[in-house]
C-alpha cells in the first residue's frame, strides 16, 4: 500500500507529501487494420487515391462515403440473394459512420466523396425545373380544354336537357412531376416519408454529426421516427404512417433507407455505453453501422496543391451514372412471378458456384462465433448485422465494377475483407463498453488539461456538467478510483456542515495546469 492511501485511510490531508510520478493508462482501446484501397472497385480506386492525396485524409473516411453512396444509387433496383434456394433477398443500402477528433478532415473527406451523388442530385433538379415549366403550360392547356368542353356541354344541354355530356367534361388533370431525390439532410421521419414514396428506390440521409440524429430518435417522442429508420436498414419491409394531421394510411411499400454521417470518439463512446445499457435505445439500431470507422490519425502531413485527377473523376461520374440508369434485366438478374404469372418482388443475382461456397465458408464461421457465448452481447449483434453487410457489399462491388451476371467469387473476396477490417473498427468502438472507466479517466484528465476543472474538485464538479463519458455518476467514480490508485490524483478530506466531503487533487506532476 502506497504512503498516500494509508493516508487516506487514516483521514489526513497531506498536502506536503511528494507526490509519486503517474503511472501510465492503458491504451483502452484496440488497435484497428489500416485501410486498403484494394477493398474498393477497380473503377474507383484512383478517384479515391486522388482524393486522399489531395484532401491528406485518412482513406477510410473516403472509402466509407464511397461504398454507402454506391448502395443508396443502387437502393432496391435490384438485390442479391446469398444462399443458392432460398427466397433471402438482401438490398444495397448501407449505413455508414466515420469517427475521428475535430480537424481530421472528416467532412471534406465524406463532401468529396458524394460528389458524384450530388451531380446527380444537380442533375434532377434541372430537370424537375424545366418539367415544372412544361407542367404550367400543360395546367393551362387542361384547363381551356374544360372550360371549353363545359360551354359545349352547357350549349347541348340547352337544347336536350337529358344530351350525354360527360365525353365534353372528361379530362385529366396533368400530373405534377416529382423531383428525384438522392439526399436528404435535416428531415423529420415523416417528411423523410413523404420523400421516399416519391422516390421508391431508396434515398441517402446524410448527417455531419450523426449521434445528434441517433440522440433524438432515443426521445420517446420519437419513437415512430425510431421505427421508421429501423426498418428503413432492412430496405424491403413496408411502412405505414397514420397521423391524423397528414392523412391516414401513408403506406410505404418497401422502406431502403441510406445513412451516413460522422462523430467524434468522445461523444460515439459515450453514446454507445449508454445505448447497450438496455431500454429504449437497445434496440441494435447503433449496431446497424456495418461501415463504422475509427481510424488512426498519423503520419506527415504534405501540401498537395493541384487540381484533381480529372480523368478519375470522370470515371467516379460515369460509374454512379451507369448504376443510376441500370436496367436490372440487361445484367441477367432473375425475379419471381405471383399466382397470375406477374413479377413480384425486386429483381435479384445469386452468387456463382465460387463466390457461394467462399459465402458460406464464412457464414459458418460466422455462426458459431454469434453462439460460443465469448463476444460482448453488444458486439455480437453488430457482428449479427454482417449477414446482410457482407453480401451487400459484394453486390455493390460487382456492379461497380462493370460485372454482369452471377455475382463472382472475386466480388466476394473483397466484401469478406471489407468485414475483416471493419471487425476491428467494431471492436475499437464497442471497447467503451466493455472498459468504460479507462476512457472516462481519460476525459477527467482531458478536462483537468482545459482548465474545466479545478486543481481540486469533487465528483460532481466532474459528472454535473454533463461532458461527453462523464455524465454517469457511477462511472465517474470508478474513473475517478482508478486515478487515485494510478496516482493521477489524490484523495483529502474537506468539513462541511455535519459531514467530510471527498475531495479530489490533481497531481501537478500529471496536468499541465
Amino acid at each position: 500500500m502506497s504512503l498516500l492511501k494509508k493516508v487516506d485511510e487514516l483521514g489526513i490531508n497531506a498536502p506536503f507529501f511528494p507526490w509519486p510520478e503517474p503511472q501510465p493508462l492503458s491504451e483502452g482501446l484496440p488497435n484497428v487494420a489500416a485501410f486498403d484501397f484494394a477493398l474498393l472497385p477497380d473503377t474507383l480506386r484512383p478517384w479515391a487515391l486522388d482524393i486522399c492525396e489531395r484532401i491528406q485524409c485518412a482513406p477510410d473516411y473516403v472509402g466509407v462515403t464511397i461504398m454507402t453512396g454506391l448502395g443508396s444509387v443502387i437502393g432496391r433496383k435490384l438485390g442479391i440473394r446469398p444462399q443458392a434456394h432460398t427466397d433471402w433477398t438482401v438490398t444495397a443500402n448501407q449505413w455508414g459512420l466515420v469517427i475521428g477528433r475535430p480537424g481530421v478532415l472528416k467532412s471534406p473527406a465524406m463532401e468529396a466523396a458524394l460528389s458524384p451523388l450530388k451531380r446527380l442530385a444537380t442533375q434532377a433538379t434541372e430537370l424537375h425545373q424545366m418539367e415544372m415549366q412544361e407542367h404550367k403550360i400543360a395546367v393551362k392547356l387542361a384547363k381551356l380544354k374544360a372550360d371549353e368542353g363545359e360551354k359545349v356541354a352547357r350549349k347541348a344541354l340547352s337544347k336536350d336537357p337529358n344530351a350525354d355530356v360527360s365525353g365534353y367534361l372528361e379530362g385529366e388533370e396533368p400530373e405534377v412531376p416529382v423531383l428525384r431525390r438522392y439526399i436528404a439532410n435535416d428531415t423529420t421521419a415523416a417528411a423523410l416519408g413523404e420523400l421516399h414514396r416519391q422516390n421508391h428506390n431508396g434515398i441517402l440521409v446524410f448527417r455531419d454529426e450523426l449521434v445528434s440524429l441517433l440522440k433524438s430518435l432515443d426521445r420517446e417522442d420519437n419513437a415512430e421516427a425510431r421505427g421508421f429508420y429501423l426498418t428503413g436498414w432492412n430496405g424491403d419491409s413496408a411502412y405505414t404512417f397514420d397521423r391524423i394531421t397528414r392523412g391516414m394510411n401513408l403506406h410505404i411499400p418497401a422502406v431502403c433507407l441510406s445513412l451516413l454521417g460522422s462523430t467524434q470518439p468522445g461523444r460515439i463512446a459515450d453514446y454507445i455505453r449508454h445505448a447497450v445499457r438496455g431500454g429504449s435505445a437497445d434496440d441494435g439500431l447503433i449496431q446497424r453501422f456495418g461501415l463504422l470507422v475509427w481510424p488512426d490519425i498519423g503520419g506527415e502531413w504534405r501540401d498537395v496543391d493541384r487540381w484533381p485527377d480529372s480523368d478519375a473523376k470522370h470515371e467516379s461520374n460515369r460509374v454512379f451514372d451507369y448504376l443510376d440508369k441500370l436496367e436490372p434485366a440487361a445484367i441477367g438478374t432473375q425475379q419471381d412471378v405471383d399466382h397470375r404469372g406477374e413479377a413480384d418482388g425486386i429483381p435479384y443475382l445469386r452468387f456463382d458456384p465460387a463466390g457461394l461456397e467462399l459465402f458460406l465458408a464464412w457464414r459458418i464461421g460466422l455462426e458459431a462465433r454469434l453462439r460460443n457465448g465469448e463476444l460482448h452481447p453488444a458486439l455480437e449483434s453488430h457482428l449479427a448485422k454482417y449477414r446482410k453487410l457482407v453480401p451487400g457489399l459484394a453486390l455493390i462491388l460487382h456492379l461497380a465494377n462493370g460485372d454482369t451476371g452471377q455475382v463472382s467469387e472475386r466480388a466476394v473476396v473483397q466484401a469478406l475483407a471489407w468485414s475483416e477490417y471493419l471487425e476491428t473498427h467494431a471492436r475499437r468502438a464497442y471497447a467503451s463498453v466493455t472498459t468504460p472507466e479507462i476512457a472516462a479517466a481519460k476525459a477527467i484528465i482531458y478536462r483537468l488539461r482545459k482548465g474545466d476543472l479545478a486543481t481540486k474538485f469533487s465528483s460532481r464538479d466532474v459528472w454535473r456538467p454533463g461532458w461527453a463519458m462523464l455524465s454517469d455518476r457511477e462511472l465517474v467514480a470508478e474513473a475517478l478510483q482508478l486515478l487515485v490508485e494510478l496516482d493521477w490524483l489524490r484523495i483529502t478530506k474537506q468539513e462541511t456542515l455535519g459531514r467530510t466531503a471527498t475531495v479530489y487533487e490533481a497531481s501537478p506532476k500529471g496536468f499541465d495546469i
